[in-house]
C-alpha cells in the first residue's frame, strides 16, 4: 500500500558539524575566574567553527557557550573575540548565565561550563532543536582543566571548549 505522508512539525536534532577545540592557556590562576580560564577557548573554537564551516552569525539561531562568566569585563580575550565577530552578540547564550542568572545577584555568576552546558543542552536546547524553533545552533561546552594539587601548586588554569553544530531534521 502507500505510504503515509510524514507529518509536518516531526523532527530530530542532528549533529552536522564539529570542530576540535585546543587546549588554551592565558596564565590564569584565580580559580574563582574559570569563565576568564574557558573564555579564551571558547572564542578559538567559535572563530575556527565559523571558519570551518564557512558561516556567520547569521547563519545560526544560537551560539551558546558554557559558563562563560559574562559578568567579567575584564576579561578582554572574550570581549575583543566577541566583538571580533560581527553580529554575535545578539546571538550570544551562556549556559551558566541561563540557569544561574538573577537581578538580584551582585555578579550574575555563571556555573559550571561543563554542568550548566549539558543541563541546558537535555533540557533547553535538544527541544527546541526537535520541535522546529531553532534550525541550527552553534554548541560549544567549555571546560576548565585543573585539580586540586595543580591549583594548590599554583598551576594555570588552561581551558579547553569544542563546537557541536547540532541541526532540525525532520523525519
Amino acid at each position: 500500500g502507500e505510504k503515509a505522508p510524514l507529518r509536518s512539525g516531526k523532527g530530530c536534532a542532528a549533529i552536522t558539524g564539529l570542530t576540535a577545540g585546543r587546549v588554551m592557556d592565558y596564565g590564569l590562576r584565580d580559580s574563582m575566574n574559570m569563565g576568564g580560564c574557558m573564555a579564551p577557548a571558547a572564542c578559538d573554537t567559535i572563530a575556527r567553527s565559523f571558519s570551518d564551516f564557512g558561516r556567520t552569525p547569521s547563519d545560526y539561531d544560537a551560539v551558546f557557550t558554557g559558563g562563560s562568566g559574562d559578568h567579567r569585563a575584564e576579561n578582554s580575550s572574550w570581549i575583543f573575540w566577541r566583538n571580533k565577530i560581527s553580529g554575535f552578540h545578539p546571538i550570544h547564550k551562556d549556559c551558566g548565565i541561563l540557569i544561574y542568572d538573577d537581578p538580584s545577584q551582585d555578579t550574575h555568576a555563571g556555573g559550571s561550563g561543563c554542568g550548566c552546558s549539558a543541563v541546558v543542552l537535555a533540557s533547553y536546547i535538544l527541544p527546541k532543536i526537535v520541535s522546529g524553533e531553532w534550525k541550527r545552533i552553534l554548541f560549544v561546552p567549555t571546560g576548565a582543566l585543573l585539580s586540586k594539587v595543580s591549583f594548590n601548586e599554583g598551576d594555570s588554569i588552561p581551558g579547553i571548549a569544542h563546537g557541536v553544530v547540532i541541526e532540525h531534521m525532520e523525519v
